[in-house]
């Protein structure tokens, strides 16, 4: 028999179907189990099958197969738990809604023959008089007389009572149920398969003995229900898709069962992120259930939605053909470390990311939920280059894709963000909008030109200076590639503008600069000038470098936060001019030359002490905190940490002396010395009593214009010695 459209009431007459008899072959009924995953399915069914009766939105379920005797009795081989869950919605809408016995004389047609609990609580429903009034329907059928206990030890009658609450949850306020089902707002397609008797050999052909589908064929199941409401000719074409080409597109990605069902589930959550982005939406504090999710994708412009995923696909399918994804990857990415200055390995047309994979496209299939919102930009930059592919050549790509790079590696934190509750909001729709410009046109919008509501987009200051590089290397192409090298530096990341483009032989000059010591650089650097900047929000934590690249990353990374980058850029560059290659040696040269000078002049300012003495550049972030410099310059301590004074921090002046213990519960800023504990002013060291908090003695340090004339640590130590011991 061909198939046909039924529903749960008109099959009993238009298919000379007397009874539905679900035999003991199959396996117990299981929507009603409590089992996260099973919870999740029974959600999704009851969501569907409410908005079929709440709207104008009808739904047709998948095949019920079942073998049609000739007396009448149908017995299904597939479909058991959905006609099941339909006998159980029927019944409560009968109940509910007072519905005649004649009415309903098709609910009296459906059994259970796997157990004999199961075929009498089937029976036991249809007499049941239910008046609804406790707090959940399987109490009030648990409560009446005609049940027994043993009834809820069998797993087909506990998942029925599971069910029922849960219909009753989900459709007590739905008015006329009864009618809607009649009319047809649920339908299934059935199926007769005659003069074949029901064997196990049978069912294990068709149900393969109840092995429970995974959730990706349930996702393909219902993909493929929502693709055939819209157009069957396409739905063919998509399903035949996903079960050939795309899933060989795939395989090289599947998982350690050989199954590529996350992967794909991966990549489909992507492009509907993306379909959100577009639209100037957000995913966040949305659900990223797939079943959520094709509510989502077939909600408004579905064809739309669809012509995009296929060509989404389809893409990576193309270029698979000639040659490997990972291969495309690798010949235009490479990965890059932020602490090791030995990994990034400029190569020309590739960029470095800092992320921990190339292959973007094999990332988000792998990661799947935990694919950051910096990899979703570049990846949709990759994905735009190759739905674009026949009107960009790949020498521009090669450069666009490094300014969508930059961008990104210099848009973290706040403005990577698709929040709509943060001061920044929700920046992706623009940053898509902005990356379409890029690869397509290889024009970098201005602020205005955005369309997307929100039109903050990648962070300003790289704006600016890539469109700065875009337009020199149109002007200097034999200079382009010594330019990419400088941006491929790891301590840049493809921010230059601490050496700006103003003097292109400096490019080289800084990449040599940073194969030296770093320690021996910062020195070398305060010797030239105050080089440091300020934290704007407080003016008292000040940035310097130190053996820590990251240190380094926050001077050369300009920040609105920030105060003093252009004299960061000032005193560099003066370090640059110095000569065309830079040794450690050529560094201490400078170093010693400027102690000397100042010993010479009996001239002692801080950044002496600094450069004199290790014990102001500990191996730490390079972060230091004064409370006026202007007035005491001499009064600073050094921090642990990035942002605070912990019981790790120190003042320098006291720890260089050597003598006793810092106090770690002052944040070092004193010695403990038993009855005494010593502190640094701006111009002495003072001794104090622990028990009065009354200064003893006062080693004063002399000073012409506010600089000591005297290196008052060593005066400190010589006076300890006398005095403290």
């Amino acid at each position: 028999m061909s198939e046909s459209l039924q529903t749960f009431m008109n099959i009993f007459q238009a298919e000379s179907v007397k009874k539905i008899i679900i035999p003991k072959i199959q396996r117990d009924y299981a929507q009603g189990r409590n089992t996260d995953e099973i919870r999740r399915v029974r959600a999704r069914f009851l969501d569907a099958l409410y908005k079929a009766v709440t709207t104008e939105r009808k739904i047709k379920l998948d095949f019920v197969y079942g073998d049609l005797s000739d007396d009448g009795i149908l017995t299904p081989l597939d479909g058991q738990q959905r006609l099941t869950t339909l006998f159980l919605l029927h019944w409560y809408a009968a109940k509910k809604e007072n519905i005649s016995s004649e009415e309903t004389a098709c609910l009296e047609n459906f059994s259970y023959d796997t157990r004999p609990d199961s075929r009498e609580f089937c029976k036991f429903l249809i007499d049941a008089k239910v008046f609804f009034d406790a707090e959940n329907l399987s109490e009030e059928l648990e409560n009446l007389s005609g049940f027994p206990l043993g009834w809820k030890k069998d797993p087909t009658v506990s998942s029925m009572l599971v069910m029922l609450d849960a219909i009753h949850e989900k459709f007590r306020g739905v008015e006329n149920l009864w009618g809607k089902l009649r009319d047809g707002a649920i339908s299934f397609y059935f199926l007769s398969i005659k003069d074949l008797g029901l064997t196990d050999e049978l069912y294990v052909t068709m149900n393969s003995r109840g092995k429970p589908l995974t959730d990706f064929e349930h996702f393909k199941a219902e993909f493929k229900r929502k693709l055939d409401d819209l157009d069957r000719e396409l739905s063919d074409r998509i399903i035949l898709k996903i079960d050939t080409t795309w899933t060989d597109l795939l395989w090289n990605y599947r998982d350690e069962n050989n199954l590529i069902d996350d992967g794909f589930l991966a990549y489909f959550g992507f492009l509907c992120d993306v379909i959100l982005y577009r639209k100037g939406d957000t995913p966040q504090s949305k659900s990223r259930d797939p079943f959520d999710l094709l509510e989502e994708f077939f909600d408004g412009d579905a064809l739309k939605n669809i012509a995009f995923m296929e060509k989404s696909f389809d893409c990576w399918c193309d270029l698979d053909k000639l040659e490997k994804i990972s291969d495309f990857f690798a010949d235009r990415v490479s990965t890059g470390s932020r602490t090791d200055k030995t990994v990034n390995k400029h190569a020309a047309g590739k960029i470095i990311t800092y992320f921990d994979d190339a292959n973007f496209f094999g990332d988000c299939i792998r990661s799947g939920k935990d694919f950051s919102l910096g990899k979703v930009v570049i990846l949709y930059a990759f994905l735009i280059y190759l739905l674009n592919v026949k009107k960009i050549s790949d020498a521009d790509f090669r450069r666009r894709i490094r300014i969508v790079n930059n961008l990104v590696d210099n848009s973290r934190n706040a403005e990577l963000s698709n929040s709509t509750s943060r001061n920044n909001g929700n920046r992706i729709p623009a940053m898509l909008e902005q990356v379409d410009s890029i690869i397509i046109n290889g024009k970098i919008l201005q602020r205005s030109e955005i369309k997307t509501a929100n039109c903050d987009n990648f962070n300003e200051i790289q704006l600016k200076e890539e469109r700065e590089k875009f337009l020199w290397t149109e002007k200097n192409p034999a200079k382009a590639e010594s330019l990419f090298r400088l941006e491929d530096h790891y301590l840049l990341g493809g921010q230059i503008g601490i050496v700006g483009l103003e003097y292109s032989e400096n490019f080289k000059r800084f990449i040599s600069l940073f194969e030296c010591d770093y320690d021996k650089i910062t020195c070398a650097l305060l010797a030239i000038g105050n080089y440091w900047q300020v934290d704007g929000t407080n003016g008292r934590r000040y940035q310097l470098g130190s053996t820590r690249p990251q240190s380094w990353q926050n001077l050369f990374h300009k920040s609105a936060l920030t105060g003093g980058f252009d004299d960061t850029k000032e005193i560099l560059e003066k370090l640059l001019e110095g000569s065309k290659y830079f040794t450690d040696n050529y560094l201490q040269g400078i170093i010693d030359d400027y102690l000397a000078a100042c010993e010479r002049k009996s001239e002692f300012d801080w950044k002496y002490y600094f450069i004199k003495y290790k014990d102001f550049r500990p191996t730490r972030y390079g972060r230091y905190w004064w409370e006026n410099f202007e007035d005491e310059p001499y009064c600073f301590v050094t921090l642990h940490e990035q942002q605070k004074r912990t019981t790790n921090s120190y003042q320098p002046f006291l720890k260089a002396v050597d003598v006793g213990e810092l106090s770690r519960e002052y944040f070092g800023m004193r010695i403990d010395l038993y009855k005494y504990y010593v502190t640094c002013e701006n111009d002495a060291y003072v001794v104090w009593n622990t028990e009065t908090g009354v200064a003893k003695n006062r080693l004063t340090i002399n000073q012409r214009g506010g600089i000591d004339t005297e290196d008052r640590i060593k005066k400190f130590k010589v006076w300890a010695e006398g005095y403290l011991i």
